[in-house]
């Protein structure tokens, strides 16, 4: 076990931070922090964003909530591969999960 973990601090030395973003845990109500993560990996931002409105008046969870964002994300056009194509991560309020969790 000792050898893997001096591994793991090998590989961890020789990595370069990017980006990095500092925040404050938010309120939990009713399993929603009602905010996101947003990270542009193009151009290493991370910023916070609001959860809209609309998407929580019309969806529960972490499933619609990504489903949303990634129909306002990409176009009719965009395919699989494309660059602009977005990766999309959601829980819902029953994960506890309070770190971006909606």
């Amino acid at each position: 076990m000792e050898e893997n973990w001096s591994m793991f601090e090998a590989s961890k030395e020789n990595k370069k931070i990017l980006a990095s973003f500092e925040f404050e845990p938010g309120k939990v109500e009713k399993g929603y922090t009602d905010r996101r993560l947003y990270i542009n990996l193009s151009e290493n931002k991370i910023e916070e964003k609001p959860i809209d409105l609309q998407v929580k008046e019309t969806f529960t969870g972490g499933r619609g909530y990504g489903i949303w964002y990634l129909w306002d994300a990409v176009s009719s056009n965009t395919k699989w591969n494309d660059p602009e194509n977005e990766i999309i991560f959601c829980t819902g309020p029953i994960c506890g999960v309070t770190q971006y969790s909606g």
